[in-house]
């Protein structure tokens, strides 16, 4: 058995890692040919601003009293330069956002193995195609673009990450910083005469990144005031910049500025998916070689927004973010970025037409140029007669576009050409898209055909060792026939000569010969499948597509889970149902109604809005309150059983009631010190850091009876949520508990119900590392149920109370009482523990649910198996490389860990236990940005890994303050 789940865990490992190879490969291509317009640049030099975090809404539309909250900005939209909206992608995070802007391309997907932080595959840039760049701004934007520069040619500045605090008294210092450097810069520059002679070169860029905007949006809120008056600093910034400029280069007019951001936020302070906050960002373009203002009369948009900004009569012109590359590299005259898939906005352009058309021609031939490289890498590695090219775009109409777009300049139909240079980049884009999936198709079928065989290999495991369904069919033993075996080494080498002779990549092996075995092992067990045909024939027919009704819509209400959270309403309600259903509520109505109370208690948080969006500090202390009540009323109970309660249990109570009382008083302080911009209190944060350290030790010094253990662990966790907490979440892990209890307690009368054994009381058992192996039983048809009742709490401990697919479903501020300087190993880690702490709770009490029940932890761990694998079928087919984290995640992350979590949390060899379990540095984007979806499903992995021996050490260990400690059995 130990061989067994060894294998399949590797085996799910495998069919964790396909997601990537079928779905997230790198569409990078390497080999093209830099092409740049052959015509003089109308500009020297470029100055980009980019202010982190900012909608275009705040900026651009007026205050309550009719005026710009950036009046220098505006001033430039009216009479010097070139406005409108850029269109982000998702994910809306500052990396992707600047790389859209910088090497305009969206966001590789194969950066989710790199947390988004850098690109796993080296790319050109804007900075790196010009001859000079010089940065300043933050510590996590400016380094992955001097990284990947080749030479010495990228200069950035940045200030200390220890400034980037979201409890600081004022977070327009980073802008300020960044302004005050520019221009010391320059001053120096006047006295160093290498430096002078460089930044009077052409072909230079100037990034100034500002931070303070995103900030202040992830503290405060974009409605706040620090919000608004960030901008109004920033656009003060921005005039004292130009008019340096402008003095140091004699307005020599050779300067153009370009004003947007990365990416804009929600109303509730995050950014990653696609609200139109998040993905509406401002451009403000002016000076050499841009438009001036364009009075129009009326504008068609789809929106109402010029008429709410006031701008109804200057011409927008609307762009995706990724076309701003192309524009900028075609002002100042620098090859355009090999990777970019950017469109030149010609209309933002003054210059000759024939500029516009040659620039054009030259952007069509750049990406061109990645679809012809594309297509011959994947010519190279498939079979002549196996290879279907791209219909669309031919070698010969390749030709005959470049050759009609050249004949239309000759006759200065410059217009035609624009049009048919957009028809060809619209082509090749299609086709750099159909090459780089063009295995998936091939890589999807395997997967899925070894997906079926694991689920059947499992199932039939469960029927022929772990239940009695076949026990009672003859059956003759037959000798096994060598036809077998020796068909599928024919199959594997088969499959390898094919894979070997088109170069394959190693994985694509792994994937292609894995079906193999694990049908030949299914294939063996036919004999259990006869018997299980004739055993089930039977059973009534009516009773069979019952069961296997209900089965199947308790799949489909769990995968439904996943993306619409009512859905556990939905299935919560069911469960509050089931004990009036059945002779549960004859024998036991206290247990019944105590279940279908705290069921639909529960309920109720999957319809409350997500989690950070309305914070709010006394529902924090309302939870905490209730956690003393509940601690009174316990306490009192056990206090008059003198047989069972020491002293020292007395003790360990009152420290953890104390624990709760030190949370609230933490909460509250630090909340008010925050609105007061006076920072984190250090004996606020001591007492959080202790709190948080001793929840992990103090339920061991409790007594190891099952009632009172389990009440301890919840205690210690609960002091460490609140902390942890903004809104009503606070409450959410007491009222699991409280359901968790009640389940302990409604599977032991379901038990003694069916007769299978007497029900004993939790106070008289007692969790032990010691269990007595006879004492487990056989697999009934309701341990199915309770299986599935099993994957139901956790996929509602993880999204009870929003969605950990979507950055939006956390806030910062959750952990503002244990430190507020941006720290993305700590911030991760304690939102990360913030989002276990329910999931312990389950595991927790399902440890007690298998002492009650005598069932052996290995047979249920196969049916969640089951279950969990049927679920990853279904999402396996809904993963797309396209979306917001919210899209590509749910689906993908989930994919994943609706298996690979279940199957690791669910098995019954604790083996080891970390010590030090590694955390990713990026975890805090899995949570407050758009983290990767290979460092979130590996960390959760291995953080499941420790919480599942978390649960069963927090459950069976006993210390005590002094003296020996004392083994307890049942």
């Amino acid at each position: 058995m130990l061989l067994f789940f060894t294998l399949g865990l590797l085996i799910h490992f495998v069919f964790f890692a396909s997601i990537f190879d079928i779905y997230f490969t790198s569409p990078l291509v390497h080999g093209m040919t830099p092409q740049f317009t052959p015509l003089p640049p109308p500009a020297r030099r470029l100055v980009l601003f980019v202010a982190d975090g900012l909608r275009a809404d705040t900026l651009y539309e007026l205050d309550e009293n009719g005026t710009s909250r950036a009046p220098f900005i505006r001033n430039i939209i009216m009479h010097e330069g070139s406005w409108g909206i850029s269109h982000t992608r998702v994910p809306t995070e500052s990396r992707p956002g600047h790389v859209a802007l910088i090497a305009g391309f969206y966001e590789d997907v194969s950066a989710v193995a790199k947390g988004w932080k850098e690109n796993p595959v080296e790319f050109d840039s804007l900075f790196n195609e010009s001859k000079y760049t010089w940065s300043w701004g933050s510590p996590d934007i400016l380094p992955m673009f001097a990284k990947g520069a080749s030479g010495d040619h990228v200069y950035t500045y940045s200030y200390d990450a220890k400034r980037e605090d979201f409890g600081a008294q004022d977070a327009t210092k980073l802008d300020t910083w960044v302004f005050d450097n520019v221009k010391d810069f320059f001053r120096h520059a006047r006295n160093n005469q290498s430096l002078f002679s460089k930044i009077n070169e052409e072909k230079i860029v100037f990034f100034l990144h500002l931070l303070g905007i995103d900030t202040n949006g992830h503290a405060h809120r974009p409605s706040s005031r620090d919000y608004k008056d960030n901008i109004k600093k920033v656009d003060d910034g921005v005039k004292e910049i130009v008019s340096m400029f402008n003095h140091f280069y004699g307005n020599d007019g050779k300067t153009t500025f370009i004003f947007t951001s990365d990416h804009g936020m929600t109303d509730w302070g995050s950014h990653g998916a696609g609200h139109p906050s998040e993905t509406l960002t401002p451009l403000v373009t002016w000076g050499a070689g841009i438009n001036y203002p364009q009075r129009v009369s009326a504008q068609q948009f789809d929106d109402s927004f010029l008429k709410e900004w006031r701008l109804e009569n200057w011409k927008r012109l609307d762009v995706n973010q990724a076309d701003i590359a192309p524009l900028m590299t075609s002002l100042i005259g620098v090859p355009f970025p090999l990777n970019s898939v950017g469109i030149l906005p010609v209309d933002y352009l003054n210059n000759t037409d024939l500029f516009k058309a040659e620039s054009m021609f030259t952007n069509a031939v750049q990406i061109l140029e990645q679809f012809k490289v594309k297509m011959t890498q994947k010519k190279e590695v498939t079979l002549p007669f196996l290879f279907t090219p791209f219909k669309l775009l031919s070698d010969s109409k390749q030709f005959n576009i470049l050759r009609k777009a050249r004949s239309y300049i000759k006759h200065r139909k410059f217009d035609e050409v624009v049009s048919l240079c957009k028809e060809l980049i619209h082509l090749a884009l299609k086709g750099l898209s159909y090459y780089h999936t063009y295995d998936r198709f091939f890589l999807g079928i395997n997967v899925v055909i070894g997906f079926v065989g694991w689920i059947s290999y499992a199932s039939l495991l469960i029927i022929k060792s772990h239940s009695n369904l076949i026990k009672g069919v003859s059956k003759e033993v037959k000798k096994p026939s060598h036809l077998l075996p020796c068909s599928f080494v024919a199959i594997g080498i088969l499959v390898a000569f094919f894979l070997l002779i088109q170069a394959c990549p190693w994985t694509y092996y792994v994937y292609g010969l894995l079906p193999v075995p694990i049908w030949y092992a299914v294939l063996r067990e036919f004999q259990v499948v006869q018997d299980l045909v004739t055993s089930l024939l039977t059973y009534p027919l009516s009773h069979f597509v019952g069961y296997l009704l209900v089965f199947t819509l308790g799949i489909e209400v769990l995968v439904l889970s996943f993306f619409y959270r009512y859905m556990l309403t939905a299935g919560l309600t069911a469960f509050a149902v089931w004990p009036f259903l059945t002779r549960l509520w004859t024998r036991a109505k206290v247990t019944s109604l105590s279940w279908a109370f705290f069921s639909v208690l529960l309920a109720v948080f999957p319809l409350m809005p997500v989690v950070g969006r309305k914070p709010d500090i006394f529902l924090v202390m309302g939870a905490g309150l209730l956690v003393l009540l509940l601690s009174l009323c316990v306490v009192t109970s056990l206090m008059k059983r003198k047989d069972s309660f020491r002293k020292e249990e007395l003790l360990v109570h009152l420290l953890q009631v104390l624990s709760t009382v030190l949370s609230m008083y933490v909460v509250y302080s630090t909340q008010s010190s925050l609105l007061r911009k006076q920072g984190l209190p250090l004996m606020n944060q001591i007492i959080s850091w202790a709190t948080l350290a001793s929840s992990l030790f103090v339920p061991l010094l409790s007594s190891p009876a099952v009632f009172q253990r389990l009440f301890s662990i919840l205690l210690s966790l609960m002091s460490t949520y609140l902390l942890l907490s903004t809104g009503y979440e606070a409450v959410f892990p007491l009222v699991l508990f409280c359901l968790m209890f009640v389940w302990i307690n409604i599977e032991q009368e379901t038990l003694q119900q069916s007769g299978v054994c007497c029900k004993q009381k939790l106070t008289s058992i007692q969790f032990s590392y010691n269990t007595d192996i006879t004492q487990f039983r056989q697999l009934y048809l309701d341990d199915i149920r309770r299986a599935f009742f099993l994957v139901f709490f956790l996929v509602t401990a993880f999204f009870g109370t929003g969605n950990i697919a979507s950055i939006n479903s956390f806030d910062l501020a959750s952990v503002y009482c244990f430190l507020t300087v941006f720290s993305p190993f700590m911030m991760g880690a304690l939102m990360m523990w913030k989002i276990l702490i329910p999931f312990v709770l389950v595991m927790c009490a399902f440890e007690a649910v298998q002492l009650t029940t005598q069932l052996s932890s290995k047979s249920l761990f196969l049916i969640v198996l089951v279950i969990s694998d049927i679920m990853a079928l279904h999402f396996f087919f809904l993963v797309k490389d396209y979306g917001s984290w919210l899209d590509i995640g749910t689906r993908q992350l989930l994919a994943c860990t609706a298996w690979l979590f279940i199957y690791i949390s669910a098995s019954p060899n604790r083996l080891w236990i970390p010590s030090d379990p590694e955390l990713d540095l990026n975890l805090l984007h899995a949570i407050r940005a758009c983290i990767s979806h290979y460092v979130i499903v590996m960390s959760m992995t291995i953080f499941l890994v420790f919480l599942n021996g978390l649960a069963q050490l927090l459950t069976t260990k006993k210390l005590r303050l002094c003296g020996k400690p004392k083994s307890h059995f049942m």
